[in-house]
């Protein structure tokens, strides 16, 4: 089997492992609930900005000095206990005041979406290291075991207390797994990491602004709509993620060839790729909407089975605007984190200071995103102006 053939089956368990744990929360969860837990994964994403910017920027700097990937891989190990730590202790103490937002009645799952930080982020060093050395077995490895532990230990937690608390528990344990399985990737060294650091900063930044933009309508649609619509909304959303999700695999195969010069042809490729993926989930989705509805968790979601093709769609554009920001993150180039942050701010400002509903919400999602992946594709064909952070050095 080809690189980019193992790896999107290990990535497409890791999906299915997610999405199985969506499904079984969905039918066992209370419409309710759904939407709380929704919101929770939500935060989740957000606060796991550092896991995502420590595997690019291990996977680029590997890719471009692959002798010194040991140096690189202690800097990686050691950063992502620094993030992960950070991120749980800043959750930790900002869920006084999240908790009301999210209508939840507690602030423990807040407190332990930020412990789940943690894991997350030395998952992100060990698949950095396999990816930027192009073994792709070994990353294979650490996304199925990701897929594997989210869904028998969060189903499990679910299966004994239906809660969302109980749900997010599980997923933290589950977080361990895939730890344990890229263990051999890290080193705990001591390494001066100055330039690294940076690097992982702005990376973070960059991120940050994609995975708030992509999941503002979760937290929206928490906030403006019933506790009901928002159930409903947290239904469709599990399409949005597949849609996401599935084309995933084409960015963490190409991404090494993207961190080195004359990537134009490798970029377009890939776009393209993650175009057609996209259109053949919007379309299954519209032409089964019946199919669409079992997926995301049954009869009583039937009031959004009409517009699960809308969150397909918006989940197809929001890939293909990840895929660009990988793309930027290889060059150096920042100019797309103001793009993602305008855009926030207008999905928000729309949000807020109007009367919306399900299909205004996704349809303002799905407009500014189309927006901003036509805005990336020309500027990523644009020379890079200057590098993003500090030096590569150290």
């Amino acid at each position: 089997m080809s690189a980019g053939g193992r790896v999107a089956a290990a990535m497409m368990v890791q999906n299915i492992g997610a999405y199985g744990f969506n499904l079984v929360a969905a039918r066992i969860l209370d419409v309710p609930d759904l939407g709380a837990l929704t919101a929770l994964l939500g935060v989740i994403l957000v606060a796991n900005v550092g896991m995502l910017a420590v595997q690019t920027t291990t996977a680029r700097r590997i890719a471009v000095k692959p002798d010194d990937a040991e140096a690189i891989a202690g800097r990686a190990t050691v950063t992502a206990l620094v993030i992960g730590l950070a991120a749980t202790v800043v959750v930790a103490l900002a869920s006084p005041v999240l908790a009301p937002v999210l209508q939840l009645d507690s602030v423990w799952p807040l407190v332990l979406c930020g412990a789940t930080v943690l894991p997350l982020t030395l998952m992100g060093a060990a698949a950095g290291v396999a990816q930027g050395q192009q073994r792709w077995g070994a990353l294979s490895v650490i996304y199925v075991a990701n897929g594997v532990g989210r869904v028998v230990l969060g189903t499990a937690a679910i299966l004994v207390v239906a809660t969302p608390t109980a749900a997010i528990a599980g997923v933290l344990v589950g977080a361990w797994v895939p730890v344990l399985a890229g263990i051999r990737l890290l080193h705990l060294r001591h390494v001066r990491s100055v330039g690294y650091m940076w690097e992982v900063a702005a990376g973070s930044h960059a991120m940050l602004a994609f995975l708030v933009l992509s999941n503002l309508d979760a937290l929206l649609g928490r906030a403006v709509l019933t506790e009901h619509e928002s159930g409903l909304y947290g239904a469709g959303l599990i399409l949005t993620k597949a849609a996401l999700f599935l084309p995933q695999f084409v960015a963490i195969v190409v991404f090494p060839r993207l961190a080195k010069a004359g990537a134009d042809r490798a970029r377009s490729r890939a776009v393209a790729a993650v175009a057609v993926l996209g259109l053949i989930a919007t379309a299954m989705t519209a032409l089964l909407p019946w199919l669409a509805l079992i997926l995301v968790g049954g009869d009583k979601y039937v009031e959004v089975e009409g517009r699960l093709w809308l969150f397909a769609l918006e989940g197809s554009v929001l890939a293909l605007v990840q895929l660009l920001v990988f793309d930027a993150l290889a060059r150096r180039s920042h100019t797309i984190v103001a793009l993602l942050w305008g855009a926030s701010v207008v999905v928000g400002g729309v949000t807020l200071l109007t009367p919306i509903g399900i299909t205004g919400l996704t349809l303002t999602m799905t407009l500014t995103a189309s927006v901003v992946a036509a805005i990336a594709w020309v500027l990523a064909q644009r020379p890079v102006g200057r590098p993003m952070g500090r030096p590569v050095g150290g």
